[in-house]
């Protein structure tokens, strides 16, 4: 049997992972480079987004309610008359509170959601990162969302009380009307096509916050998305059905309940008038209270 013995390779040199560093230096810099290029697509959930827009209104439904308590004391429909200035503030409540301060409003807090300047971030879908809204952006958001909503309800409210779209003898007053309702309907048509838009993308809920760019992201990734509403819609169920009860309660008397439940009564000597009007033992009709004709029971 003859044994063969390769050769051993030769030791590299002491140099040698300087040498293959200097090589694979700028390989590396450019795969770098081209991840940071490279888009990360993000998808923010639209079903969170529209959830946060829903609670917003219903926590500022809550406050009014309670708001309107307080003033219940106050004359009949004076409280009214001032329903726009009322719906302002508490806008500018949640705003003050939320946005100005760099938080986010309370439905977009349940969705573990934030506000973030889309337009800081140079290269779309990097991610969750990105600063939060600017001191511009904070104020032409306030003057759309509060100003302008409380300018557009009273403008509408004054135009109504001065019936500017029946009125014949002032033009100026029926082309204001007419351009209002140019106004809404182009609105409104801008607002569809920016839900569509948002049912395609995942961006910008409304048209303030497309024109101003600020996007709702996630805060935290690792955090629970939804939020369960199965003891809100029990709460819910239950006031309706209790205010149903209290609107029947009423309705059933003491003479409609014992209508209802005669027949299933099994004492029928109780409830009856035939038994109360006949002599137990001989069946026959009495004249008397305790007296029965002709067995004188």
């Amino acid at each position: 049997m003859i044994c063969v013995r390769s050769n051993p390779s030769p030791a590299p040199r002491e140099d040698a992972w300087v040498t293959s560093y200097q090589r694979l230096v700028p390989h590396w810099h450019s795969v770098s480079l081209s991840h940071q290029h490279s888009s990360i697509p993000i998808s923010i959930s639209r079903v969170n987004q529209f959830d946060a827009a829903r609670l917003d209104i219903e926590l500022s439904a809550m406050l009014k309610e309670q708001l309107v308590k307080v003033f219940s004391l106050m004359k009949p429909g004076m409280l009214f008359q001032y329903e726009p200035e009322l719906d302002a503030f508490l806008e500018f409540l949640i705003w003050r509170f939320s946005i100005w301060v760099d938080k986010p409003t309370p439905g977009i807090a349940l969705m573990n959601l934030r506000y973030r300047d889309e337009r800081a971030v140079a290269l779309r879908g990097k991610g969750l990162e990105g600063p939060g809204l600017t001191f511009a952006q904070k104020m032409w958001y306030c003057v759309a969302a509060v100003g302008g909503q409380y300018i557009w309800a009273r403008l509408q409210s004054f135009s109504a009380f001065r019936r500017w779209g029946d009125s014949e003898q002032r033009p100026l007053a029926r082309r204001a009307w007419g351009l209002m309702q140019r106004i809404e309907g182009l609105y409104k048509a801008a607002s569809f096509g920016n839900l569509l838009i948002f049912l395609y993308t995942g961006r910008y809920r409304n048209l303030i916050e497309r024109s101003l760019q600020a996007r709702l992201v996630y805060e935290s990734p690792n955090m629970n998305r939804a939020v369960s509403f199965e003891y809100m819609n029990h709460q819910l169920v239950w006031n309706e059905f209790s205010e149903m009860l209290l609107l029947l309660l009423p309705l059933l008397n003491s003479s409609t309940v014992k209508s209802f439940l005669h027949p299933f009564s099994k004492d029928k000597s109780s409830s009856s008038k035939e038994d109360d009007s006949i002599c137990p033992i001989c069946w026959a009709s009495p004249t008397l209270v305790y007296l029965a004709l002709p067995c004188q029971h």
